[in-house]
């Protein structure tokens, strides 16, 4: 801990054809891939996810509006009720 209340600078973020992100997503049970290309996915099989990424650049798009998922059985069954 620093002296005086000073917050410690942010490590550096890795960044090339080599780095993968995977984000929790707040409040659920899935995972959000984000590749080196940028496009990104929603995940409930980790398993999936890492397909998926390492699949590249089978299903990856830049533009997120591209590679959005299919909705899942949740969505689809609310909107039959």
């Amino acid at each position: 801990m620093t002296g005086g209340g000073e917050i410690p600078e942010a490590p550096p973020v890795l960044d090339g054809e080599r780095v993968y992100r995977i984000h929790w997503v707040l409040g659920t049970d899935r995972l959000r891939a984000v590749c080196h290309c940028g496009a990104e996915r929603d995940f409930e099989d980790p398993v999936e996810l890492w397909e998926w990424l390492l699949g590249h650049p089978t299903g990856h798009h830049a533009d997120p509006r591209d590679s959005a998922p299919p909705p899942d059985d949740r969505a689809r069954i609310l909107a039959h009720t």
